[in-house]
């Protein structure tokens, strides 16, 4: 119910991909700087009551314009109860949280919206100063026009920082403006000509503990895997020389957990071809045609017959078996057709070994949490 309302925010976008087919066609006037900002531990520092009445009045106010999917007073009756009533068990005891945005509980769309709130109106008077301003959830990244004088700079700069921390008592660590900056997982420069570039941003900690060979999982994995980053580096980074470069260091890292170059040269050759003739637009949804899924949920073991198998089975002996009516014929005891045309093979994990050395549960490990509270 909140995800279109936050979508619609002037300061929201989607992913990173979204994020860089906004900021390509930028053109940057001279002295011109990057700033990203994020806000400390957001949802555990989001006050409940303080966030239901805006959200609440702001959901009234909108109602209609043009969002009309919700009864405004249901959704906040909702919203109430979710987060009135968020309750944490710890060993045998039980705690009801009072504020702060609880764990399990839809919080990225309530985020956005709270935070919005504020930005639309504090932003509007710095547009001289805020050339773009887009924000990830807890997450912000800004172009800044510097004033012509420095001092009268630095002023405007340490005054829309403070601006920014008058909300409800969020707080927000801002980087030093600069001509590059890591934001999400992209690194942004400004280029002599005043347009952006983007490249991978990746933490120097990053281990990349890519699934080995001999890890029992579904054959089409590696696959996936490459063929996802590689369209991922092609759209993320502006020069033919990164992902050139990103492509080269992601195929060294996969052989460094034993995969070998017999394996690897086809699919990243097959990867870069379909980057290449990769469209962004979506095909448009065909209306007349339903997808009526059957989910069969399977423990994945690698001796089990292979997806292809089951599908070419599921069509000859239970979709369409020869000589009998097709599934999406059949009705049930009211006369109503299953509508059932496509099955979807969804695979889970069965226990591994952090199951067994990750115990989470500690009833009986020792005394009851109740028995250290002290009226």
């Amino acid at each position: 119910m909140l995800q279109p309302i936050a979508s619609s925010q002037p300061s929201y976008f989607k992913d990173s991909f979204e994020f860089k087919q906004l900021i390509t066609p930028l053109s940057l006037p001279i002295g011109a700087r990057l700033f990203t900002c994020d806000a400390k531990s957001m949802y555990t520092n989001i006050p409940t009551e303080p966030a239901i009445a805006c959200i609440s009045a702001y959901l009234r106010s909108i109602h209609g314009k043009p969002f009309q999917h919700y009864h405004p007073q249901t959704l906040i009756d909702a919203i109430e109860i979710v987060f009135r009533n968020n309750v944490i068990q710890f060993g045998d005891t039980y705690w009801r949280q009072i504020s702060g945005t609880g764990m399990g509980i839809s919080r990225p769309p309530w985020a956005t919206i709270f935070y919005a709130l504020h930005e639309n109106n504090f932003l509007p008077p710095w547009s001289h100063h805020i050339l773009f301003y887009k924000r990830f959830i807890d997450d912000v990244f800004g172009i800044w026009i510097p004033h012509p004088s420095p001092a009268q700079d630095t002023i405007n700069w340490c005054s829309f920082k403070q601006t920014m921390q008058q909300w409800h008592g969020l707080q927000w660590d801002f980087t030093p403006l600069s001509t590059s900056c890591n934001f999400m997982d992209l690194t942004i420069t400004i280029t002599p000509s005043g347009h952006l570039s983007t490249t991978l941003y990746e933490k120097a900690q990053n281990l990349y503990l890519y699934i080995p060979p001999h890890s029992a999982h579904p054959s089409g994995m590696l696959s996936g895997l490459v063929h996802g980053n590689i369209l991922r580096i092609h759209r993320l980074c502006s020069s033919p020389e990164d992902i050139k470069r990103k492509s080269s260091e992601f195929f060294t890292r996969l052989t460094h957990r034993g995969y070998t170059t017999k394996q690897l040269t086809p699919l990243f050759t097959s990867a870069h071809q379909r980057a290449l003739l990769y469209n962004p637009t979506p095909p448009p949804k065909n209306t007349l045609h339903k997808d009526n899924k059957l989910f069969f949920h399977l423990s994945f073991h690698p001796e089990d017959p292979k997806p292809s198998t089951i599908h070419k089975l599921w069509d000859s002996v239970v979709a369409n078996p020869p000589a009998h009516q097709p599934l999406h014929h059949v009705t049930n005891l009211h006369g109503v057709p299953t509508s059932i045309n496509n099955l979807t093979i969804a695979y889970s994990r069965p226990p591994n070994l952090r199951n067994k050395f990750s115990i989470r549960n500690i009833v009986g490990r020792g005394r009851d949490v109740s028995s250290y509270l002290v009226d």
